[in-house]
């Protein structure tokens, strides 16, 4: 993994849904696309709240430009583990912060 690797997490999107914002075009004149990850997990989160068929394929479009990394096996347990330290998230938030951590990015 790159250094400089990025987890796009879900607000970049949610934000330039809302406001209207374009994250992707100032995230990619920073960054190459592959320098740029996305978990299932976060597109999914996204997907949750994108009601017209133009918002999704924006959403793919923008996706689609990004390296797509799959949530290992080991981050299950490694979510269950930050639970039982008592550090108490939304599983959501664990799953990505536990992908990000062994992305590296």
């Amino acid at each position: 993994m790159k250094p400089e690797s990025v987890l796009v997490d879900s607000n970049v999107f949610i934000e330039y849904m809302q406001n209207g914002r374009d994250n992707a075009r100032k995230l990619l004149s920073c960054y190459d696309s592959t320098d740029l990850v996305i978990w299932g997990v976060v597109k999914a989160e996204v997907l949750r709240r994108i009601k017209s068929l133009k918002a999704r394929a924006q959403l793919e479009s923008f996706s689609s430009l990004m390296r797509y990394a799959p949530t290992p096996v080991t981050t299950w347990d490694q979510t269950w583990q930050l639970d039982r330290k008592g550090r108490v998230f939304p599983l959501t938030d664990l799953v990505i912060a536990t992908c990000a951590i062994a992305e590296e990015a």
